[in-house]
Parts: C-alpha cells; sequence; structure tokens
C-alpha cells in the first residue's frame, strides 16, 4: 500500500519520542500519525457543554472547501494513518462531506467521523458508506426525548434512531466493513436509561456501544447533569477543599499531544481537541508555503510542548483533559 512503509516508520518514531516524553526527554522527530480536521465549525444544536452550543466561539459560520481538503489530505497522506473528519462543528451540515471521506479513503486514511445526525438520511448514509468511511459515531445522550434533549438541546432522538437504521441498512446493502458506534454520555439526566442503551443499541443497529464520561466545565461545586453515582464521573468529592477535583492525576507527558493535531476550518493548526477556546495557534497549513511539518516543528509547537513536560498544570486547557 501507499506509504505504508513511511506511516509506520513514523508511528515508531512517535511511540518512541512518546516514551522518552514520560521520562521528561523532548526529542520530537516524528510528524503527526493522526489529524483531525473540522468540516463545519458550527452546529444546529445548544449542548451546554459546547463552545459551539453555547455560542462561545463567535465568528462567521464556515465550511471547509473541497479543495482545501484535498491539499490536507495531499500532504499529510505520506504519515497520517487516521483522519478524524469532526472538531467542534457539525460535520454533516458541510455537504461536500462524502466527498471528503472518499478522498482521505483513496489516500489509504482510516477515516471517523462523529455526529449528532440530525441532517443524517437514506441517501447521505448511502454516500457515506460508499465513500469508504471506516467508522461513524453518533452521538445519542438520552434513549427517549424527555432525557435527550435535557442535553442535545434543538435535537430530535428519533432522528438518532432512524440515522442509525438508515446507517446499517446501508451497510448491510454494500457490505461495508464500516463500524456503526452509538455513543452516549454517563449523565444524571439520562441515568435511568443505561440499562436500556446496553440491551438495545444492537437491535437499533449499531455494532458498538460507547458509554463516556462528560467532561464539564463547572464542576468544582457540581452539576444537574453529573450523574448521582460519581464512578461514572470524572470528577470527585474533595473534602479537604469542599469541592469536585478531577479523578485523573495530572501527568507531565501526553500521547494526544505527541501523536496527532486539530486542523479547524480555516486551516489553523490547533494542538489538542481540547483547545476548545481556540487559545493556541501554532500555525496555519492553507497559507502559501505553509506545510505542517514545518508547523509541528515550529518555535511555537516545540515551546508548548516543553512547557507542557515541565508545568502541564499551568495550560488552562490541559488541566479538565482526561489523558
Amino acid at each position: 500500500m501507499k506509504h505504508h512503509l513511511t506511516r509506520a516508520i513514523n508511528l515508531l518514531r512517535c511511540w518512541g519520542s512518546y516514551a522518552l516524553s514520560s521520562v521528561g526527554v523532548y526529542h520530537v522527530r516524528h510528524l503527526p500519525t493522526f489529524v483531525s480536521v473540522e468540516p463545519a465549525n458550527f452546529c444546529q444544536l445548544a449542548c451546554p457543554e459546547c463552545p459551539v452550543g453555547l455560542h462561545q466561539n463567535q465568528g462567521s459560520r464556515k465550511v471547509m472547501s473541497l479543495e482545501d481538503f484535498r491539499r490536507i489530505v495531499d500532504e499529510v497522506a505520506p504519515f497520517v494513518h487516521t483522519m478524524q473528519l469532526f472538531w467542534q462543528g457539525e460535520p454533516l451540515l458541510n455537504d461536500r462531506l462524502p466527498e471528503m471521506v472518499h478522498l482521505a479513503h483513496e489516500a489509504g486514511i482510516y477515516t471517523i467521523v462523529s455526529t449528532n445526525a440530525q441532517r443524517m438520511d437514506t441517501a447521505t448514509a448511502t454516500a457515506l458508506t460508499r465513500a469508504g468511511l471506516n467508522r461513524i459515531i453518533i452521538s445519542m445522550d438520552g434513549w427517549t426525548q424527555q432525557s435527550y434533549e435535557q442535553y442535545r438541546r434543538g435535537g430530535n432522538v428519533d432522528k438518532v434512531k432512524e440515522a442509525v437504521r438508515v446507517l446499517r441498512q446501508a451497510k448491510d446493502q454494500t457490505g461495508a466493513r464500516m463500524l456503526i458506534e452509538l455513543q452516549c454520555l454517563y449523565l444524571k439526566t439520562n441515568e435511568h436509561e443505561w440499562g436500556i442503551f446496553r440491551r438495545e443499541y444492537k437491535r437499533l443497529g449499531a455494532d458498538r456501544l460507547v458509554m463516556k464520561t462528560a467532561q464539564l466545565y463547572d464542576y468544582e461545586h457540581g452539576s444537574p447533569l453529573m450523574p448521582s453515582d460519581t464512578r461514572y464521573a470524572r470528577y470527585r468529592w474533595d473534602a479537604p477543599t469542599h469541592t469536585y477535583i478531577s479523578k485523573r492525576r495530572l501527568r507531565n507527558h501526553c500521547f494526544r499531544l505527541w501523536s496527532g493535531c486539530v486542523i479547524d476550518v480555516h486551516g489553523n493548526i490547533r494542538p489538542c481537541c481540547y483547545d476548545k477556546q481556540h487559545t493556541y495557534t501554532w500555525g496555519n497549513i492553507l497559507q502559501p508555503g505553509a506545510s505542517l511539518a514545518a508547523i509541528w516543528h515550529s518555535g511555537q509547537a516545540e515551546s508548548f510542548r516543553r512547557n507542557l513536560l515541565h508545568r502541564r498544570a499551568s495550560i488552562p486547557m490541559c488541566t479538565n483533559c482526561d489523558e
């Protein structure tokens, strides 16, 4: 397969670099092994823990052009093995998404799309399946409309269920190997339905169910979204401070930061999907003469990684991370 060897070598270098970073040694000679590319920077829902849903990242609505996406694919194909076609916006709001998937698939890149599925229909499901999509994640944070709309505000749970059904139909008709993943956040608003998800997801048409803990922003004094059983939350009560704190101990190394990056709808390179406030920009891949390789090894990128190796807690986006 084209680029198979260069990708394998790059991946080995990434693992080696990360192993060194875990003991405080900075040695980055590899390139990203995966990228998240944002097809659209807006969404039709108003989820309470999403900056896009809360309209915190104000600016013009934009979809990435097929030409810009092709340029990105051509550049990253020699070293990237996986491409996530999503970030903060809803990817199905870009009508060229199936063509984007096809371009990445033709380059031999494993493709993943995550969607709220409100725009999924038979034609879109068929187009994505035929384009060679490897995995699609359907977010469904409630089995009934009453629980679903507590988080997915403005959404319709019946549309999500129908989306899973038409994806299953398209997959079966084409014989595709696409993985259909149903994803549900552990929330207080849906905790009475967790058992239903586990019993019914296959009958709905999904191949896999993933139950995830939710990232919350104002969690220190609790949240109406935090599950009653905090074993299913990212946070625990800390008696000395009388606040909730993250369960995960913050370490001065991060595989996500060493292995990939985000390319937003404008072409800006961001260090990680947790940069939800658009705080950090290492460069822009779509600028004339720019390259991801140069940006990945730029002074800004190196400074950010070195800072993480010694003072990760000083980086705001890292303090509420589950990595």
